[in-house]
């Protein structure tokens, strides 16, 4: 599966964003999506994570009750709503994907990546 991830930019703290991650080339159903971010000398860190068939959800304890995942499988398209940013939310956030809904938040399970998109949150 090839993963496309978009929707990154700068905003003020205390603003928002939408991520979008886009799949092709299999049943996008199959996969669940985490979602990483790594800020320049820090890292690689897990942010969020969705099952399959979107039933469960899981996030770092840094962007819970912040962030939200979700996806539309109609779509192919998993999206990371980003409220409340701050600062140390700046980093380039990719998409992953795996074909099993366990071991949720190990980078080096995943796949299939897709390239960053860069989020920068402003003071």
């Amino acid at each position: 599966v090839q993963l496309q991830a978009s929707g990154g930019g700068l905003v003020q703290a205390g603003g928002s964003l939408r991520l979008s991650c886009a799949a092709s080339g299999r049943t996008f159903s199959n996969y669940a999506v985490g979602w990483f971010r790594q800020a320049p000398g820090k890292e690689r860190e897990f942010v969020a994570f969705i099952t399959r068939s979107g039933g469960s959800t899981s996030y770092s304890g840094s962007v819970k009750g912040r962030f939200t995942i979700s996806r539309d499988n109609a779509k192919n398209t998993v999206y990371l709503q980003m409220n409340s940013l701050k600062p140390e939310d700046t980093a380039p956030y990719y998409c992953a994907a795996k074909s099993f809904d366990t071991i949720r938040t190990t980078w080096g399970v995943y796949n299939y990546w897709g390239q960053g998109t860069l989020v920068t949150v402003s003071s």
